[in-house]
Formats: C-alpha cells, structure tokens, sequence
C-alpha cells in the first residue's frame, strides 16, 4: 500500500515529510522497483550509488535538496497532504493544450531513456503531431487575441 502511495506521489515528484522513514533507500530502490537504473539519471550515479549502498533514510526535505523530488508537503490529519499537492499540480495542467501535454510527457518519457541525438528525434516527431491540431491554431489565437485559450482536444 506504502509504495503504491509512494509511486504515485513521484510521478509528479512530490514528497511528503518523513515518508522515506519507513522505507530505507537500498529496500525500496533494490526491490525490483527499478531504482538502479532510474535514481542516478535523477540524481547522479555517485549520489545514487551512495543512497543504494549505505540505505540511507532522506526526509522529504532531503530528498528535495538532491533533486529527487519537485515538491514537499507537511503531511496532514487525513494523510492525504502530497494527493492534495498533486491535484493543485493537476489544477495547473488541466488548461493547457491536452495534445500537447500528451506530447511533451511522451517525448520526455522517451527521450530521457536514450541519447540527446535521439532524444531530440523523438521530440520532433512528437511536435510534428501537433503542428496540424486545431488546439495548436486556438493557442495561436489566443496568444494573438491575448486571450486564455479554449483547447477542444482536437
């Protein structure tokens, strides 16, 4: 339950304080939970070799130092405090192109798990998907008109 918690709050690179206490680093990111390979292209291969060998605990606030995280919460009463960063998070997405976010998540998704080159490749293609929308041309206007847009998905 704690690491389906935990997984979903790091899709958007939350924390919340002290979680990390119940789970040393070396269990949750040895524990076929593909932390080898995913820690040090987030936080450098001598820093996650250091956290994966000594299983050292990080508090949320640590965790935000090295870059591990984008945000740290005070849990609340409820414990419910990094679902309801994410949803203010999810607040501020909602009103952008939903294609184009689809897009950039895609090619960030991809392009991080191979070469800058590829990467790059990847990103292009990507916004090549975007350039014949409908939404591509109502952001257009809109920054024209200097108006919010309204995106249809389409």
């Amino acid at each position: 339950m704690l690491i389906s918690k935990l997984k979903a709050a790091a899709k958007l690179g939350i924390s919340w304080v002290l979680i990390s206490i119940e789970i040393p680093a070396n269990v949750l990111l040895f524990n076929n939970e593909s932390g080898t390979q995913r820690l040090p292209r987030i936080i450098g291969v001598s820093l996650a070799k250091e956290l994966i060998f000594s299983g050292r605990v990080l508090d949320g606030t640590e965790a935000k130092a090295i870059g591990l995280v984008s945000h740290v919460v005070e849990q609340n009463e409820a414990g419910d405090a990094a679902y309801h960063r994410g949803l203010s998070l999810a607040k501020e997405f909602i009103p952008q192109g939903p294609i184009a976010v689809r897009l950039a998540k895609l090619a960030i998704n991809r392009g991080i798990e191979v070469d800058l080159k590829t990467g790059l490749a990847i990103e292009e293609a990507c916004y090549a998907q975007v350039i014949p929308t409908k939404d591509r041309i109502e952001g257009l206007n809109a920054f024209k008109e200097k108006r919010l847009p309204r995106y249809t998905g389409e």
